[in-house]
């Protein structure tokens, strides 16, 4: 899969930007502020209709303007998909060559991106919050059914949520409407629950491999997923089911008294796991930083496994947060397979010997030049 051409209009510093990209490596060179990350995370717009900087779509137009557009080209086998994204006052619109997508799940995955910037060294350090948003933008890239369960799920936990407050501020005793509410949540959180335990696993095969061989086979890593539930409780969709629905009736009393949702895949967490120890907790910021390496790179092989297509790389400066070692890794693992965009204020702390003819365009004051 590769962007082949990006046009920007209003969008945070660009006024008017149309850029045509190698299949490789694009270096986008600059200092600071100039427009190096605006121009990644209108990538990432394109591909996901959202930000990964901020909520609040005002941001992301220029301050003169009303609105801003968004237009890709997409490559991938032997078909060619333009993809439109318009940011207004009223909301966003998208379009899949030219026809608008009423629905997120089907226009997220006509462009796949895996955004590794240097807060994503963290990631196994981090809240859990991080890590649940890092399985859920991954996953649902990869499938479509995820991306729905999610969306749906959420939906209904903001019901359930709202009327186990309005349970607690007016001590109500009808509680027909929240087993309703519990049984429909049950429903979305046992396929998302069951989805990310298969995808996990199998990411962990993928980062495995590459961990071991960045620690010299010294170190094994490991996935755990860390749910409310029991081991036994996650063999199949339907006891994931049944299981939730036992946990909320045993704890309604308890749920209505703190007047919110207590379990489910929003209190869920991913622990990264090294030679049998949480990293987070015993690890070396080196073998953090490892493990969250190996991670970003085995999603590269999960998502082409899961969707028959490499995702475009976006590597926001974070070479500079690598030492020569893990920068070798990095870059030799997506030599000549990977499109990969790569942002930096100079080329003097980077590998460039294991970069093959990158295209670089040097950007400043939102202008874009291409040597």
């Amino acid at each position: 899969m590769q962007l082949e051409e990006l046009k920007l209009r209003n969008f945070r510093n660009y006024k008017d930007a149309d850029v045509h990209f190698s299949d490789g490596v694009n270096v986008l060179l600059g200092q600071n502020a100039q427009g190096k990350t605006n121009l990644l995370e209108a990538i990432y717009a394109l591909a996901l209709t959202k930000s990964h900087r901020t909520t609040t779509n005002r941001d992301l137009i220029n301050w003169k303007e009303n609105h801003a557009q968004l237009w890709g080209r997409v490559k991938k086998n032997h078909t060619t998909t333009e993809l439109e994204l318009d940011f207004g006052k009223n909301g966003k619109r998208a379009k899949v060559n030219h026809i608008e997508q009423p629905k997120l799940s089907s226009y997220v995955g006509q462009l796949n991106v895996i955004l590794f910037a240097p807060e994503d060294l963290s990631i196994v350090k981090g809240s859990p919050q991080v890590r649940r948003h890092f399985m859920d933008m991954e996953f649902g890239q990869m499938s479509n059914r995820y991306l729905y369960n999610t969306t749906q799920y959420r939906r209904i936990l903001k019901q359930r949520n709202a009327y186990l407050r309005e349970l607690l501020l007016h001590r109500q005793s009808d509680m027909v409407y929240l087993d309703v509410l519990s049984d429909q949540l049950s429903a979305y959180a046992a396929e998302i629950i069951f989805q990310r335990i298969q995808l996990i696993a199998k990411l962990q095969k993928w980062s495995q491999a590459i961990h071991a061989e960045i620690s010299q086979q010294k170190e094994t890593l490991r996935f755990k997923y860390v749910t409310s539930l029991k081991k036994a409780d996650l063999t199949s969709v339907e006891q994931i089911y049944q299981s939730l629905l036992a946990k909320f009736k045993a704890n309604r009393d308890k749920e209505v008294k703190q007047g919110t949702t207590i379990f489910g895949p929003h209190r869920d967490d991913l622990h990264f796991m090294v030679n049998g120890k949480d990293v987070a907790t015993f690890g070396s910021q080196g073998q953090q930083r490892t493990a969250a390496l190996s991670t970003k790179l085995a999603e590269i092989d999960l998502m082409k496994e899961e969707t028959g297509e490499y995702p475009v790389l976006l590597l926001d400066d974070v070479l500079s947060e690598l030492d020569e070692s893990r920068q070798t890794h990095l870059l030799t693992a997506i030599q000549d397979r990977v499109q990969t965009f790569l942002t930096t204020t100079s080329m003097s702390g980077v590998a460039s010997n294991l970069i093959n003819n990158p295209k670089t365009f040097h950007i400043e004051k939102g202008v874009i030049v291409s040597e």
